[in-house]
């Protein structure tokens, strides 16, 4: 499970990333590129540092999960549209079950 929890950590960052120059691109949003840049650099990181310290590394990807859930759901709410943000906000509510639930069971 943890390194399910692993490979998951580097899929989103690639969807987080895409996403950001998408909403650049469309929509010309330089919030949503940097956003989208900082976020997934960071679930990037957060998957090196799992490397070496798998625990660590997954607690960080669940920390920037977290706060990209509760960025989405404020998105969501007010845009009341699902793509770009119900969709995302799907993606970080994923990530963050299955981190979570990898966490736990490694105790």
């Amino acid at each position: 499970m943890l390194e399910v929890a692993k490979i998951s950590v580097i899929a989103f960052a690639v969807i987080v990333i895409t996403g950001g120059i998408m909403g650049y691109v469309k929509a010309k949003s330089k919030a949503s590129l940097i956003s989208g840049l900082v976020s997934g650099i960071a679930l990037v990181g957060c998957f090196i540092a799992a490397q070496s310290a798998l625990r660590e590394g997954l607690m960080g990807a669940l920390v920037v999960s977290s706060l990209l859930t509760v960025v989405f759901i404020i998105r969501y709410i007010k845009t009341k549209k699902f793509m770009p943000a119900g969709m995302m906000l799907i993606c970080s509510v994923g990530s963050v079950g299955l981190l979570a639930k990898a966490l736990f069971d490694a105790n």
